[in-house]
């Protein structure tokens, strides 16, 4: 998957940052996620309900229709934990790139998922620190976009949980007033040497 990410990057682009979140705030995340609370509720219902029937005089008689109904009703505390169990091979599918052109991010389960933004289509920068960021120490930093991907279904790309976020935040926000800047204001008529905006990029 890393590779696969590395391959996206232009022979002519240059690299600035690369890494993968902090694993701890990754899984603590992916543990105690919205879906967590129904879950919780949804078992001790259900298993509630099992303790009852099988404590009655006729459970033999229940046992055969109980554990298949109850295997297939306690679906989403089993959704819930092949989110967490998965949530090891999403982080190792987990990568960032930052060049002087895009960002590339990599992810996915078991298909995979490679995103890349370009400088030029962003058009602000976020910087997003949680419960859990604060906790283990690590940012989000967020590139929003006005174009709408249809592959990706999403405006945006995340570079979650990382542990130098401040330093890769004043990066990327650079990185995107520049570039941004030239695209949107060009001077000179696009030359090999943009003399627009005072920014050093060219080509």
């Amino acid at each position: 998957m890393v590779n696969d990410l590395k391959n996206l990057v232009g022979s002519n682009e240059t690299v600035f940052y690369e890494g993968k979140p902090d694993k701890k705030c990754f899984i603590a995340e992916s543990i105690f996620n919205k879906l967590l609370p129904f879950a919780v509720i949804w078992a001790v219902m259900d298993f509630g309900f099992l303790g009852t029937a099988f404590s009655s005089s006729n459970a033999g008689g229940l046992t055969l229709f109980m554990i298949p109904f109850f295997a297939l009703h306690l679906m989403p505390v089993w959704i819930y934990l092949a989110g967490v169990i998965f949530s090891f091979l999403r982080y190792k599918n987990t990568y960032y790139i930052v060049t002087d052109r895009a960002i590339y991010v990599s992810g996915g389960t078991f298909s995979k998922t490679l995103k890349t933004k370009p400088f030029a289509e962003m058009s602000h920068i976020d910087l997003h620190r949680g419960i859990f960021d604060q906790l283990f120490g690590v940012g989000d930093i967020i590139a929003l976009s006005s174009q709408f991907s249809e592959k990706t279904g999403t405006a945006s790309v995340e570079i979650s949980s990382i542990s130098n976020y401040s330093e890769v935040f004043n990066l990327v926000k650079k990185l995107q007033t520049d570039i941004f800047s030239d695209t949107m204001y060009p001077n000179d008529m696009r030359p090999p040497e943009n003399h627009g905006y005072n920014t050093k990029y060219k080509g």
